[in-house]
């Protein structure tokens, strides 16, 4: 059971982050505005899990202006998408173990 859990990533156990990847992952980017919206959050919610997520450099941050206003986007990198591809394996082969 241990190799089972060996890919399980610490960052990947709250909820919320879970959810950010999901969506990071399945789409080129998405930005903070929708990203709150869909996930039912909180700006500071957001904000320290997205956070979190930069530190371990799982995500990529773009800032740019739509006229006037700041607009900050985010995307799975390539160590994150790594990551979190790895962490559902393990979550499934945990799944197919309890199974048999």
């Amino acid at each position: 059971m241990k190799t089972t859990l060996a890919n399980f990533d610490k960052a990947f156990e709250n909820r919320v982050r879970l959810q950010i990847m999901s969506i990071l992952v399945a789409n080129d980017n998405y930005d903070f505005n929708s990203l709150k919206e869909l996930l039912e959050v909180t700006d500071g919610n957001l904000a320290s899990h997205l956070k979190a997520l930069e530190k371990e450099a799982y995500i990529n941050v773009y800032k740019s202006f739509l006229g006037r206003k700041p607009n900050t986007s985010y995307a799975a990198s390539e160590k994150g998408k790594i990551a979190f591809l790895k962490h559902l394996e393990s979550l499934e082969n945990l799944i197919k173990l309890q199974k048999t």
